[in-house]
């Protein structure tokens, strides 16, 4: 059995052995729940790694967005470059809900726009966890929605061995009802040819293909082939092919589940005649009768996903088949930025059940739409074998299951924000892992609170210094009015600012942030600041408004997330305007100085001058994109607009259309989608 092998030109430093060997000792001895708590910059990413080739288990690393979680598996397939490393996140570049809005009287029909690349990416996934041990999985949390049944996937399979008797025929109709198609000239992944007694097969998640060829009913020799060059080579071991697809349905179960759609149907519609809901009814007849007409005839149909407990054998409420059952039993789970993603994991099941009720009270489905769904909290954590909880601020949830407990602040307690062992907290050390020190030398920024009296002027002050030094500043406050008048008050005074809110598109707020780098901008100002994965080096200072009134965004984690942006300075510094100090700002204030005090002990021991983190500048595509539009508008016809240009204009209307598409927004989402089409997108 092949083992996890790291293979890197840098060992573990700092505090990361003891963060490794504490992990590692506790996943051994069957810890369910340990956290690591490391400070942006530490290399928690390298220190997982160790750990996962320590104890040797098929990993599932969950992360809170699709970006970050590509940027996770670039870095886990730079460390094992000789083991299985994927990527498993939602394979709709575009994804438009099947919704109904009542008072509009408005159906939107479901739309999908699916990356074929993702969706090899997400088969290549399941396909190494059946066929392999040394697998690690990096996905968002689409990772517990509905996948389908990892015993019927791994049952439908097909083995070809040379000298193996083997029908030609049987072997065409095999693939058949593994969803590969027959293609004559476009041979891509997910199809398979053939010419005269040779088969070629390209499996839907590899970038090789194979070619079978047979004498008679027999298979005289398998070859691997390249589908670009036509290179073949031998191949003498068994090759095993997968379904092109996650959701397998035997034939014996078919007609019982059709039988079983056609018994709920009339049963439903009775219940919605008997409720004087006729329109629903006749709606939910026509619409079901019609996705059952295809099913029969096609084996699929637009929504098929809706009937997916019947097809599974599930019970009404069990939960759905996900990523998580494709692992075995004795796997590590680690959940990156923990504070972030265990609540959207907390959440999900209660936003699609919401839209999904909707379709079902006016007869656009089924009850048994509402069991294609994500995975309850309850369930997931049913699903948990040992878990690793990663973040910078983990919350009071993931302590407390690590064994901590946190009845009072302690102005000098050891740990995060934690009791010393001889007060009323309860602390044990084994199942939390601190890792504080950045290979930089940067250390933690100064931390200054001062009174609300008199506080503009004294920000004014401030923020001169650090435009003198051309150094950046970042401003937080709490209401929209407030950030708009400091930002009228600071442009009066020759000060160059922006502000940066909720009304400005995504891919805006990132050139923004550009023009703050580059000098465009001397000051940021806005209300949530965590959200918008600020790394600035160049701010050197951070002024929190109104530091003392308690609530999501002066809490004890969004404070500390909030004083990390001046973490990357060498010069960094906190200002908090507040008139009695709080208990989340004194818990705050303690951990940032501990943490600071421990990174400058250290840069003392090991003689480390701090230097600031350098990140390079990109190109702002979005200016980039206006100007073509108005030269478009002006001089040019689409034609003439370069290849390079348009796929990039292609890129960023997309982008705005699933983020118009989340929003629920769907009109300007078509607008959008619409523009891209023009564009040959």
């Amino acid at each position: 059995m092949a083992k996890f092998q790291i293979v890197s030109a840098f060992k573990p430093t700092g505090d990361q052995p003891q963060a490794i060997n504490m992990l590692a000792v506790g996943l051994r001895r069957g810890e369910k729940h340990q956290v690591l708590l490391g400070v942006t910059g530490s290399g928690k990413t390298f220190t997982m790694a160790n750990v996962i080739k320590a104890v040797q288990k098929p990993t599932l690393v969950i992360s809170h967005n699709k970006t970050l979680a590509g940027q996770l598996a670039q870095e886990f397939k730079s460390i094992f470059p000789k083991n299985a490393v994927e990527y498993f996140v939602s394979y709709y570049d575009y994804y438009q809900p099947e919704a109904y809005i009542p008072p509009s009287d408005t159906y939107i029909e479901k739309e999908t726009t699916i990356n074929e690349e993702i969706e090899k990416l997400r088969l290549s996934a399941t396909t190494s966890l059946m066929t392999r041990k040394d697998v690690i999985v990096v996905a968002s949390v689409s990772c517990i929605y509905n996948l389908g049944s990892p015993v019927e996937y791994g049952g439908a399979i097909l083995e070809l061995k040379n000298g193996v008797k083997a029908g030609f025929e049987a072997v065409l109709k095999v693939l058949q009802k593994m969803f590969y198609s027959r293609s004559g000239i476009d041979f891509k992944r997910s199809t398979y040819r053939v010419s005269g007694d040779t088969l070629d097969i390209f499996p839907s998640y590899a970038d090789s293909a194979f070619r079978v060829e047979f004498l008679g009913d027999k298979i005289e020799k398998i070859s691997s082939l390249n589908p670009l060059t036509g290179e073949v080579s031998l191949v003498n071991e068994t090759v095993t092919i997968y379904p092109a697809k996650h959701y397998i349905t035997p034939e014996q179960r078919l007609k019982p589940a059709i039988a079983q759609i056609e018994s709920d149907l009339e049963s439903r519609v009775q219940s919605l005649e008997k409720a004087g809901k006729l329109l629903e009814a006749q709606r939910l007849e026509q619409r079901t009768n019609y996705d059952l007409e295809m099913i029969k005839e096609y084996g699929v149909c637009n929504g098929i996903e809706n009937y997916s407990r019947y097809f599974d054998g599930r019970k009404v409420g069990d939960p759905p088949y996900t990523l998580l059952d494709f692992f075995s039993k004795d796997y590590l789970l680690i959940i990156d930025e923990s504070h972030i993603t265990l609540p959207q994991i907390r959440g999900m099941y209660n936003g699609d059940r919401s839209r999904k009720e909707t379709l079902i009270d006016f007869g656009f489905r089924l009850p048994s739409a509402l069991d294609n769904r994500p995975l309850k909290f309850e369930e997931f954590q049913r699903r948990i074998n040992q878990v690793i909880y990663v973040s910078a601020t983990p919350d009071e949830y993931e302590l407390s299951l690590a064994g901590y407990t946190s009845m009072g602040l302690h102005p000098r307690g050891e740990g995060y924000g934690l009791m010393p062992d001889d007060t009323s907290g309860v602390k044990q050390k084994d199942n939390i892992a601190e890792q504080l020190v950045r290979p930089t030398g940067i250390v933690d920024p100064e931390i200054f609170v001062k009174p609300t009296e008199g506080q503009i002027a004294d920000v004014m002050g401030e923020v001169e210094k650090r435009v003198r030094a051309k150094e950046r500043v970042l401003i937080t406050t709490l209401t929209k009015r407030m950030a708009e008048d400091l930002s009228e008050y600071l442009a009066e005074r020759g000060i160059k600012v922006n502000y940066l809110h909720s009304d400005i598109e995504t891919l805006k707020r990132s050139d923004i942030l550009q023009s703050l780098r580059l000098g465009e901008y001397d000051v940021l100002v806005g209300i949530n600041l965590l959200r918008e994965g600020l790394d600035l080096p160049e701010v050197s200072l951070v002024i929190i408004l109104d530091a003392d009134k308690e609530g999501f965004l002066r809490s004890k984690t969004s404070l500390i997330q909030t004083m990390g942006r001046a973490a990357r300075h060498v010069k960094g510094q906190v200002i908090m305007y507040a008139d009695t100090v709080t208990k989340s700002m004194q818990a705050a204030i303690d951990e940032v100085e501990r943490r600071r005090g421990y990174q400058l002990e250290y840069n003392k021991k090991q003689g480390i001058i701090p230097k600031s983190i350098e990140k390079e500048l990109r190109d702002r595509l979005i200016e980039k994109v206006e100007a073509l539009e108005k030269r478009l508008s002006h001089e040019l016809t689409i034609e003439d607009i370069p290849p390079k240009e348009r796929e990039k204009m292609v890129k960023l209307l997309e982008q705005q259309m699933k983020e118009a598409a989340e929003l629920l927004d769907f009109e300007e989402a078509a607008r959008l989608r619409d523009q891209i089409k023009e564009l040959g997108g």
